[in-house]
């Protein structure tokens, strides 16, 4: 039975699981986007999101947790001073996850795990897809043929 096993071990022991997380949110924070396997991608996220969440109250509490998990005080730094900034607004939702493909070694499947407001290539066609969102409205030659029949009605 797996009762209570809702994490992936990624065929590591918990200590070893522990910092490759730790690293893997670092490179994260720092590069904005990491290219790795899909498995740990995902593991990354729910171990990574906590943390970034708790950047958005900036207190010397939640720097201290964050930095006893990321033991890194450049990437503590990062997190509450820019990109807590950035997400600020944002109620949840802070990485994203794009496949690539499989690895062409051992068949892995690969992804990007990016944060979501750093990506300034999909921001811009975010931007212009709002933009072009306009409200339809019947064409110039169907209102001037209704404008006087409506006339003739009234008369």
């Amino acid at each position: 039975m797996r009762h209570n096993k809702k994490f992936n071990h990624l065929s590591r022991k918990k200590a070893h699981r522990d910092s490759l997380l730790a690293n893997m949110t670092i490179s994260l924070i720092m590069h904005k986007r990491i290219f790795t396997t899909l498995a740990k991608a995902k593991a990354l996220r729910v171990y990574a999101e906590p943390l970034i969440n708790r950047a958005k109250n900036d207190t010397m509490n939640n720097r201290r947790v964050v930095f006893s998990y990321l033991q890194n005080k450049e990437a503590i730094k990062e997190l509450f001073n820019e990109i807590a900034q950035k997400i600020a607004e944002r109620p949840g939702g802070y990485t994203r996850i794009l496949k690539t493909g499989n690895r062409l070694g051992d068949n892995a499947k690969t992804c990007f795990i990016e944060l979501v407001d750093y990506n300034e290539a999909m921001l811009k066609d975010a931007k212009k897809s709002e933009a072009k969102k306009t409200r339809r409205s019947r064409g110039k030659k169907a209102a001037a043929a209704e404008a006087p029949a409506e006339e003739k009605a009234a008369e």
